[in-house]
């Protein structure tokens, strides 16, 4: 008959030990390895199979280990782990290591039964982190089943790769390019969303009528929109075909979405408030209806709100978890080095004189033109404004930009009407705040309608004759202001308004008189893949010396979503935007969390006397930082109000073109002026109400107190940044490794010395070049590491590979080469008085966790540290923290082998009489962790109903290690 086997049990198959999980049945085994990821988990028929129940092999008292072994062994373990036991079910298998702040939102959404969050986090602080988290445990719970994440197209491909690698959740990429393959492969009457669990949807996908309705029907269980206040509009919203009226469509869309009660939404903005009061309370009220109506103001409005909204700026977070935040002690303070501040210098350059006659002439044209449109109809004078403004922009941009603005048709000139033509012209040459809109409108525009081919012509052919740095003192100047940026050890992204000025200040850098860097261009003409391609080859032609330096010349397809902070620190803006949110992205690129750089340097360029800058800088730019500078976040106002000074500028700049008409240019100019101030009332309100929301809507729902709980049970149960740093040197030490600091806790290994074992668990991960030819691998404190970097955290790659190698050597006592950890050890100590035994103990607990799909069964191991004085049949246990001391003791006495061995000898043969104290132990573990998993559900009663945890006796001894005290006479002298 074949034995049956409980979930947690342990059984040999194989030639190795598995753990036996909950979704086994008597005629078929569902193991997991011992230590081992639930990637390994494997099926076996026991009546085909030899299968025997296993009982974990005692320490080999002959094999013992130095005063660093108990210490090495038990951080290889805790950092093997991927099934923790506690109420963070993903943590211990997830791929990034968070910070304690982004565990804030986590909490928030396990205190809810359908989660419904508006995370609104600043710029750079990790919000694509802080919703993946969230995810990935709602999938290990079973709270969900699949997932859709909404973006914007060139974000798609970055969203599938972020929950890939960090999270282990592949996603189909569903976008317009896709979904014909996608759907040849459905059955009949089949939905693409029950096909795939997981998508990553493109916003121009979901457009669709058809695919709308599909999404709505079969979306899945969770739903995560990114970029959200985009998918809102303001009450008053402008007509059919604006910008406005497709956020109105994506709006009647998630409305949908929200309104099935158990769909879990995550809306995830930096910018939840666009300056309108309406679309944010439409924002919070997709996340719970009664948010669009309520008294903000009164106590229950904001405790509603607290339930569901986080929003904090730098500041909030930079240091965390420090008695400033009521804690009694800084044990475990948390420091997050964002940039210090960006360091902003606008520089000036003035047109040549044939640059000056072009532009004049240009100025000259656009103005009669659309002086005669104007006679000749609406349509026609708006396609003729249109028209102006293409010319306008790519001449001030560049000659190269210009010269194909000139000999390009408009594209409004097909327009059937005045409301058409605003539809096609604006966002070709407006800068929308709006990253959904960004690709494609990085091509230069067109100029051309059909009664202006010849004079445009010949104006393009003088365009053309301008370029390189004699007549274009732009360029000039730009050159001048990054050989002084290289110079100063700095990489930059010069950042373009169009393609051809893109292409053409790059080969400009490349050639003679240039820089001397590697330099390359990223535009809308490249892949969203092959543009992350193009950065990483351009990093990798560089080279990884500090003497290395690297331009990226990019137009706006990178100014949203690509971070960009570990191989540049600088940013030039060669074209002014002219919505300075758009300046405010392009920046964000590095200026964010894991910029090694604590100054990010901005260079503004603009032209003293071209007609359009210098208003622009002053009255849009300049503003906007003023108040990003007094408020510490930044404060978008509605595109339409910055746009109607733009408009009065081009306006101002094509009335000074005409000939004998100063006194309209007088009248024009104090509509500039008009403008300008009501753009500065409307900004100066958006700040004042974004000013007070933020102290009136302060993340306050999740105490720090909370959240330091819950991570002091994190790093007890996975390890301490500390202790990971600790594990990592001294392995590599002791493995042979040559290691050499480079300041600030960090330090780079060369492993080509070390054991083959080794270096063949790191060659998958860090590359096989690397390991043998003697690159040093670079090992860094700050968890946001770069290419070919590593992390000391427990879930970086690299170090997951060298703790495997140190724990299967350590349990393998005939594994060739150095082995620093050990199963046992004898230390003669000054720490200690009497003889002490420190156990490393390796518990598993069977858990029953309630979900909305049903109880999922779960077993999740632990390791612990206990210690106890004198014999174990009288021992005296000794607190948790005693027993951790015991790590850091040093041996004072050499011990001798003898000895030691004799005195292992009999401690392992008298372990049996602690096995009862193991055991109750384990039970008081077991309800340590159930109210652990109640404490962060405590507000859904349902959730916790069912909750069971239960310890798998007996627990497995991993390690003993004895410790006496110095002045026993068991030495053989210092």
């Amino acid at each position: 008959m074949t034995p049956t086997y409980s979930a947690g049990s342990l059984v040999t198959a194989r030639g190795r030990e598995w753990v036996v999980l909950p979704e086994s049945a008597a005629d078929m085994l569902v193991l997991r390895p011992l230590g081992g990821s639930d990637d390994d988990i494997a099926a076996v028929f026991p009546a085909f199979e030899d299968v025997k129940g296993a009982e974990f092999a005692p320490p080999s008292p002959a094999d013992l280990g130095d005063q660093r072994a108990a210490g090495l062994l038990r951080s290889a373990l805790r950092i093997g782990f991927r099934s923790g036991a506690g109420p963070f079910r993903s943590l211990a298998g997830i791929a990034v290591e968070p910070r304690a702040y982004q565990l804030v939102p986590l909490l928030m959404a396990l205190r809810q039964k359908t989660v419904r969050l508006l995370i609104s986090d600043d710029v750079g602080i990790g919000k694509t982190v802080e919703a993946g988290l969230i995810a990935s445990e709602l999938l290990a719970q079973g709270e969900a089943k699949g997932l859709a994440v909404l973006c914007s197209p060139a974000l798609a491909e970055q969203w599938q790769a972020e929950l890939r690698t960090k999270f282990g959740i592949d996603a189909e990429l569903v976008l317009s390019s896709t979904v014909s393959r996608l759907e040849r492969g459905l059955d009949l009457g089949q939905s693409l969303f029950d096909r795939y669990p997981n998508v990553v949807v493109s916003t121009d996908f979901i457009k669709s009528p058809r695919h709308r309705d599909d999404f709505v029907r079969h979306c899945p269980e969770l739903v995560i929109v990114d970029e959200a206040h985009t998918c809102v509009a303001a009450d008053d919203a402008s007509g059919p075909g604006s910008r406005s009226s497709q956020n109105q469509l994506r709006y009647e869309l998630l409305r949908r979405v929200a309104e099935k009660a158990d769909t879990h939404l995550l809306l995830v903005t930096a910018t939840p408030h666009s300056g309108k009061e309406s679309a944010f309370r439409n924002l919070l009220g997709l996340v719970k209806p009664e948010l669009a109506t309520v008294d903000l103001d009164s106590k229950r409005g904001r405790e509603l709100l607290a339930r569901h909204f986080v929003q904090r700026k730098r500041a909030d977070i930079r240091q965390y978890l420090t008695k400033e935040d009521g804690l009694s002690d800084d044990s475990l303070a948390e420091k997050t080095a964002f940039p210090a501040d960006r360091y902003f210098k606008d520089e000036t350059y003035k047109l040549s004189p044939a640059y000056r006659a072009l532009l004049d002439d240009a100025i000259a044209y656009a103005s009669d033109r659309v002086e005669a449109a104007g006679a000749q109809g609406k349509r026609e004078a708006r396609i003729a404004w249109w028209s102006a403004i293409a010319l306008l922009r790519s001449l001030v941009s560049s000659p190269r930009a210009a010269s194909q603005t000139l000999t390009t048709r408009s594209a409004t000139a097909v327009a059937a009407s005045a409301e058409e033509a605003d539809r096609l012209g604006a966002p070709l040459t407006s800068d929308s705040a709006d990253s959904d809109t960004l690709e494609g409108l990085d091509v230069a525009p067109g100029a051309e309608t059909d009664d202006a081919g010849a004079r445009l012509a010949a104006l393009a052919e003088r365009a053309a004759g301008l370029e390189g740095t004699e007549h274009d003192l732009k360029l000039k100047a730009l050159i001048k202001h990054l050989k002084a940026l290289l110079a100063d050890g700095y990489n930059p992204i010069v950042f373009c308004r169009y393609i051809p000025t893109a292409e053409y200040v790059a080969e400009a850098l490349q050639g003679k008189g240039g820089v001397k860097a590697t330099v390359a261009a990223v535009t809308g003409t490249l892949s969203p893949q092959q543009r992350i391609e193009r950065i990483e080859k351009l990093a990798e032609e560089a080279g990884d010396s500090l003497a290395a330096r690297r331009v990226l010349v990019a137009t706006d397809c990178l100014s949203e979503g690509v971070n960009l902070q570990h191989h540049f620190d600088a940013v030039v803006h060669y074209d002014l935007a002219w919505n300075p949110t758009r300046h405010d992205q392009r920046e964000g690129r590095v200026d964010r969390y894991g910029q090694k750089r604590d100054e990010v340097r901005v260079i503004t360029l603009y032209g003293a006397d071209n007609g359009i800058d210098g208003k622009v800088l002053e009255v849009l730019i300049k503003k906007y930082r003023q108040i990003r500078k007094d408020l510490g976040i930044s404060v978008s106002v509605p595109d339409e109000t910055s746009a109607g000074v733009t408009d009065a500028i081009v306006e101002w700049l094509l009335m000074r073109g005409r000939e004998g008409q100063q006194e309209g240019l007088f009248a024009v100019d104090d509509l500039v002026d008009a403008k300008a101030a009501e753009l500065e009332k409307d900004w100066n309100s958006a700040a004042e109400r974004e000013k007070t929301s933020r102290s009136r809507f302060a993340q306050r729902s999740i105490h720090p107190q909370d959240v330091a709980r819950e991570v002091a049970a994190i790093r007890d149960a996975l390890g301490s940044a500390g202790e990971i740093r600790t594990f990592v040197r001294d392995s590599l030490n002791a493995l042979g490794a040559v290691l050499r600091d480079t300041g600030g806790g960090d330090f780079m290994a060369e492993v080509s010395g070390a054991p083959a074992g080794l270096r063949d668990a790191l060659a998958p991960v860090v590359g096989g070049g690397a390991v043998e030819t003697g690159r040093p691998i670079p090992f860094r404190t700050d968890p946001a590491v770069g290419r070919g970097e590593a992390a000391l955290v427990r879930t970086d790659p690299v170090v997951g590979a060298l703790a495997g190698h140190v724990l299967n050597a350590a349990l393998d006592t005939l594994a060739e080469g150095s082995r620093p950890a050990r199963r046992c050890g004898v230390v003669t100590t000054d720490a200690v008085s009497v003889r002490t035994t420190l156990l490393l103990v390796r518990y598993r607990f069977h858990l029953t966790l309630p979900s909305r799909s049903g109880d999922k069964q779960i077993v999740a191991e632990d390791a612990r540290l206990l210690a106890f004085q004198g014999a174990p049949k009288n021992a005296v246990w000794l607190p948790d923290k005693d027993a951790l001391a015991l790590l850091g003791a040093q041996a004072t006495l050499n011990t001798d082998v003898h000895f030691g061995e004799r005195t292992m000898t009999r401690i392992l043969g008298q372990l049996p009489d602690v096995q009862g104290y193991l055991e109750s132990h384990g039970e008081q573990l077991a309800a340590d962790l159930d109210a652990s998993h109640r404490r962060v559900r405590e507000a859904t009663g349902e959730i916790v109903r069912g909750l069971r945890v239960r310890a798998q006796q007996p627990a497995d001894v991993l390690g003993a290690y004895v410790y006496l005290p110095a002045n026993t006479s068991t030495g053989e002298g210092a």
